[in-house]
């Protein structure tokens, strides 16, 4: 990884760590694939920290620029899904 995940400086340490939990789940689902209930988990917790869908958008964006994946997707998919599913974004 040779990027840098996009986070707030008014965040606490313990929202960052929620944050970055949540960036990595995405990661793994394009990788590998990821429970559905833990990255519903975790966006359910991103949501807690950014609740404002426009400022959602701008750190999905960033994110997708610096990575190439999608936590929008990622999201999507997983909610398409039903309980203990996994989700994975490989092709």
């Amino acid at each position: 990884m040779s990027y840098s995940y996009p986070i707030d400086e008014i965040w606490t340490k313990e929202e960052i760590v929620d944050v970055v939990n949540f960036y990595s789940l995405v990661e793994k689902a394009y990788e590998q694939s990821v429970k559905r209930e833990d990255l519903m988990m975790a966006y359910t917790r991103f949501k807690q920290i950014v609740p404002s869908k426009s400022e959602e958008k701008q750190l999905f964006k960033k994110f997708e620029k610096e990575s190439g994946y999608s936590g929008y997707h990622a999201v999507k998919k997983a909610k398409e899904l039903e309980n203990g599913a996994k989700v994975s974004m490989r092709q």
